[in-house]
């Protein structure tokens, strides 16, 4: 199979639109803002998301620099990720620097696996030593994936495991 992780560009079209249709807006944690807009919304969030991964420091006095990268096997897109570039306290407690989701249709092949790996690449380019993942408890898939990626539990609360991987 042939992997590619391709960075958000504002030409992105169709065949993103059409799997950010199928992935759910919120499960688990991971965000889809762009679950049951229109095709015009969904290239003025390409628009938006572009600026934030250009940005530099806060934003809105919460917000950081966020980039977002689509997961193409053999050239059909199956997943998303975000990588915030630093971290908040905030995001510390809830969030960390990478979040990702694969559609349904093309869940349990491992893909989930093969984006995070991905992802850290990505953050290591960046400069950042280490990743965090902040997964909700009953999320045992992207919790196995993050294992799978060399993660280490720092520890465990009522609400989520907080995974460290070195990038």
């Amino acid at each position: 199979m042939d992997y590619e992780l391709k960075k958000l560009a504002v030409s992105d079209g169709m065949d993103i639109y059409e799997m950010l249709q199928e992935i759910p807006g919120n499960e688990a944690g991971a965000v889809n803002a762009v679950k049951g807009s229109t095709f015009d919304e969904f290239k003025q969030w390409l628009i938006r998301s572009d600026s934030l991964s250009k940005a530099k420091g806060l934003i809105d006095g919460w917000k950081v620099p966020t980039t977002v990268y689509w997961l193409y096997v053999d050239g059909y897109p199956v997943g998303f990720g975000k990588l915030r570039h630093f971290l908040t306290n905030q995001l510390r407690i809830e969030g960390g620097h990478i979040g990702y989701a694969i559609r349904p249709s093309q869940r349990n092949k491992g893909y989930g696996t093969v984006l995070l790996k991905m992802m850290i690449e990505e953050a290591r380019k960046m400069n950042i030593d280490r990743v965090l993942l902040t997964i909700r408890n009953n999320n045992a898939a992207s919790i196995n994936v993050a294992l799978n990626n060399n993660g280490k539990i720092e520890r465990v609360c009522e609400e989520r495991h907080y995974i460290w991987i070195d990038c």
